[in-house]
């Protein structure tokens, strides 16, 4: 008789980078729709006449619509489960990135934009969640990073698919906008075969449902641990997320991300302005060179998410970040050098944005994990759209250094918030996550440590 292993215990098997696998498609189509947005806008200013306000609309109405589809598709996730919206989202998303070819005003392709960012809202909780919990604990963090890998590659695609096509005649931007929903269809067929995750059926008192599903996926020899007396479906997701055993963790997830995403959108979203008034002439190619380095820097996080802990990792990115923002502000190195900082510096922020999928999962319980996520994500997204759009009217008024400036004071209160209060999660499994809450007492620690998380 083969000896019994839990899930999370197991070694790497084809199984579980097949899960991870068919969640890059949303991350891809997430980083190429938001990364496209700032080259062709630039090229449909003249057709669809936009001003500065309209520009700052369309590139923060993707955001706007994550802050929504995140916020709401959390609880939806936790109460009924990952895998529909999982597997069939993505259609969803082809069919509303293929409409961005015909629109004829900006308000048609504000909406359009919005719903896109819905979509891409709910499945950046359910792919993370879905993954998270099928992953062992060894390997988590390595197959939650291709996901930021996977994000980082449809940002820097999408600015190299706008740079080969922005000479190829009149409507370029419109086949640059629909082009997204090409990854997403191309994904589908690999999510249609992924099944509900067994944690969560376990935890909704499913036990048989998610035996089978591992049993079947992995051998009668794996087993799920078996749920604890944690509260469910006592008081709502949030609030239960802002109870005393559960806030501090909340606020983390929550400021980390947020003071992470706040200059990586602004900045990138608009890199050729953001170079231009830092007078690189050719601003298209310093902003491949920022974004070849992005890539970059999410591969270099890839390699390191396993190997150092998500503390030192998280709060050495912060300082690193913020203090390469200052440089490239302040300092003067001509455009060449210009260029490199802004290089330098993306690939420090693009290594960090590995925590972003691998960190919130780990900071909640199975009954709150999609809604931690999507309140975390929600919260990033809030912060990036207001920055995103706020960027380009601020660099017309203010200048370019001071609005360089507020991103460095936005990292440096990541640092110092995470530094104070992030708790570290790579040493656990998921069946054990905990709350740091000094708010808990000592009995109910040991009575917490003693329940088994699913």
């Amino acid at each position: 008789m083969s000896k019994q292993v839990l899930l999370e215990d197991l070694p790497l098997r084809p199984f579980h980078v097949g899960v991870a696998f068919s969640g890059t498609g949303g991350q891809f189509s997430d980083g190429f729709v938001l990364g496209i947005i700032g080259i062709a806008v630039s090229m449909a200013a003249g057709p669809l006449h936009l001003d500065a306000l309209w520009m700052g609309l369309l590139g923060a109405a993707s955001l706007a619509g994550l802050f929504f589809g995140s916020m709401f598709a959390g609880p939806i996730a936790d109460k009924y489960g990952r895998r529909t919206i999982f597997a069939f989202d993505m259609l969803l998303f082809a069919i509303v990135s293929a409409a961005q070819y015909f629109v004829t005003s900006p308000a048609q392709l504000l909406v359009l934009r919005l719903v896109l960012g819905l979509i891409l809202g709910a499945d950046y909780v359910v792919s993370k969640s879905l993954v998270t919990e099928y992953s062992p604990r060894r390997y988590r963090g390595r197959l939650l990073s291709v996901l930021a890998a996977a994000w980082a590659a449809g940002y820097v695609g999408a600015y190299l698919a706008g740079f080969a096509m922005r000479d190829i005649g009149p409507d370029a931007w419109r086949i640059m906008l629909a082009a997204s929903g090409i990854p997403a269809l191309l994904i589908l067929p690999f999510r249609l075969v992924v099944p509900e995750s067994p944690m969560w059926l376990m935890k909704r008192g499913r036990g048989d449902e998610a035996l089978a599903i591992v049993h079947r996926k992995f051998g009668p020899e794996v087993m799920l641990s078996t749920p604890g007396a944690s509260p469910q479906q006592r008081r709502s997701a949030w609030s239960e997320l802002f109870s005393p055993r559960w806030r501090r963790n909340t606020l983390v997830g929550c400021v980390f991300y947020t003071c992470q995403v706040i200059p990586y959108f602004a900045l990138g979203t608009f890199a050729p302005k953001v170079l231009e008034a830092l007078q690189v002439k050719d601003k298209f190619v310093g902003g491949l060179v920022y974004n070849v380095l992005l890539f970059a820097g999410a591969i270099i996080g890839l390699l390191l998410i396993d190997r150092i802990s998500r503390r030192t990792f998280l709060i050495g990115t912060f300082y690193l970040a913020a203090l390469g923002l200052a440089v490239l502000a302040y300092a003067s190195f001509g455009p060449v050098g210009t260029m490199l900082a802004f290089g330098v510096f993306a690939c420090i922020l693009s290594a960090a944005a590995n925590l972003e999928f691998v960190y919130p999962p780990e900071l909640f319980p199975t009954h709150l994990r999609a809604s931690g996520v999507g309140l975390a994500v929600a919260s990033s997204r809030f912060g990036s759209a207001i920055s995103t759009f706020l960027l380009p009217i601020a660099v017309q008024h203010v200048g370019i250094h001071s609005a360089l400036g507020v991103c460095v004071a936005v990292l440096l209160f990541g640092g110092v918030f995470c530094h104070v209060m992030a708790p570290e999660t790579g040493t656990e499994n998921l069946s054990d996550v905990q709350s740091d809450s000094a708010a808990e007492e000592p009995s109910q620690q040991a009575q917490h440590h003693e329940a088994t998380r699913i």
